[in-house]
């Protein structure tokens, strides 16, 4: 073999057996306890999402699914742990919406959500509504703003942290109806809302999947929608553009990513199993039950879904001025 075949054999030595490492982990995969990483405290959406497609995803797999919570910073926390973590297809990361406005909000991401993960598919879009305790006095969101702007500063709205779609959606109202709130970010849906039931903030706009139950029982009361059309799960309560207030039209999704040098094989295994998940009849149920539309969609599908919204909300944060708190 001539002198230039052989070097050229030998550079190619190397990639042709990483390549062959690549399928070989991919056909046996997975080998231990895959982890569902959820960036927020248990009982919010991003968790009930996590659990519901663990649950069913152990058996397909033969390996136990857990879901392990690490909230923090907006969700910025948990897509750290994921983005380092090994790219094997064991370690999963619950994403949503916040992540693609995080990267405009937080100036020095140790991550890049485009670059860093590979998206497997979009579990379920859930409608946020806005929602305050049944004790107070507000019956609408006319009432709501009339009060607001009596008192500018005084009515506080709860989030999930600075840089999520709550925020976001926090200050496009006060832009959009002329208010001034004030916004107190919290580490999850579940802190929020016990602190909203006792008095401790006036309103949320939180997806509809941790509040539900508590309107169901008139504990809380929904006064709008924050996406173009009324959600099937609250069907009597209006969008914010039938209660007056245009140009809101924030829903939030939910999907699973893994670090973006997992192997094809895996990735593309993943996304099988679990849009199939997805497409069951009794995990449509469960998702009408609290309030989420399934998704399902492909990973090109998603990966074009995070692009899209990562140039969007770079330009309702800009617009906006909103900032880490």
């Amino acid at each position: 073999m001539p002198f230039r075949a052989r070097r050229l054999a030998a550079m190619l030595i190397p990639f042709s057996a990483l390549a062959i490492a690549n399928v070989c982990s991919a056909q046996i995969w997975p080998t231990k306890t895959i982890t569902v990483v959820v960036p927020f405290p248990a009982g919010g959406t991003t968790d009930v999402l996590a659990r519901a497609i663990a649950q069913k995803l152990s058996p397909v797999l033969n390996q136990p699914v857990i879901v392990d919570n690490r909230p923090g910073a907006g969700a910025t926390l948990g897509a750290t742990l994921v983005a380092k973590s090994a790219p094997d297809g064991h370690t999963l990361l619950m994403g949503a919406v916040h992540h693609t406005i995080a990267t405009s909000v937080y100036k020095k991401l140790p991550y890049s959500f485009e670059k860093d993960f590979a998206p497997i598919t979009t579990v379920a879009m859930v409608p946020n509504v806005l929602v305050v305790s049944a004790s107070k006095p507000y019956k609408s969101v006319k009432d709501l703003i009339a009060d607001a702007k009596a008192s500018p500063g005084k009515l506080a709205y709860g989030s999930n942290g600075s840089g999520t779609a709550q925020h976001v959606i926090g200050t496009q109202f006060q832009m959009a109806t002329g208010t001034s709130l004030l916004h107190v970010p919290y580490k999850g849906s579940a802190p929020l809302t016990t602190d909203m039931l006792g008095g401790q903030v006036d309103m949320s706009f939180d997806t509809i999947t941790p509040v539900i139950s508590f309107i169901k029982k008139g504990m809380l009361r929904p006064l709008a929608v924050t996406t173009a059309k009324r959600s099937s799960a609250l069907p009597d309560v209006p969008t914010m553009q039938e209660a007056g207030v245009p140009g809101i039209d924030i829903g939030t999704w939910f999907g699973l990513l893994v670090p973006a040098a997992t192997p094809k094989e895996i990735t593309e295994r993943l996304n099988k199993e679990i849009v199939n998940i997805i497409n069951t009849p009794e995990f449509k149920k469960q998702m009408a039950d609290i309030g989420a539309e399934p998704v399902g969609n492909t990973q090109a599908e998603m990966a074009r879904q995070i692009k899209e919204e990562t140039e969007k909300f770079a330009g309702v944060v800009k617009t906006g001025k909103i900032n880490v708190e």
